[in-house]
């Protein structure tokens, strides 16, 4: 068994290149063969977010604390609160962050097919990040 204590977990600033805003990045792993599992508890300031992205095996998103938004290339753009788990089908391209006046921060679960987790893109544009929300 291999315990990671909190007060030992690494935290980085998320990367400008991936990231708008604020962002931290705690905890990052990935499992040894034969599990392909990657994960990081991900946190964004308000009005922080990813920049348009997709995984080759979907990704899992639990939210721990805030209100975000998020958004699949083409389709509405969601709102979600501390509590919920995301699914992002593979190979979608997809953002995901804090709303303009709140915080939030999830726990980000993929898995690596062909030595990747994720292949990064552009940035979300101010006109995309700030579109309406779909309303349940």
């Amino acid at each position: 068994m291999d315990i990671k204590r909190k007060a030992d977990l690494e935290t980085v600033e998320g990367p400008e290149a991936y990231f708008t805003g604020k962002a931290t990045i705690t905890g990052m792993f990935a499992r040894p063969d034969p599990s392909r599992l990657t994960g990081a508890i991900v946190h964004f300031e308000p009005g922080a977010r990813t920049a348009w992205h997709s995984h080759p095996c979907g990704q899992t998103l639990i939210v721990t604390e805030g209100v975000g938004w998020t958004q699949v290339e083409g389709g509405p753009k969601y709102e979600f609160y501390e509590g919920d788990m995301l699914w992002c089908p593979a190979d979608k391209k997809h953002w995901h962050g804090a709303t303009p006046h709140e915080g939030m921060t999830h726990i980000a679960l993929q898995e690596v097919a062909n030595g990747t987790n994720v292949t990064w893109m552009e940035k979300v544009s101010d006109e995309d990040y700030l579109a309406p929300v779909q309303k349940d």
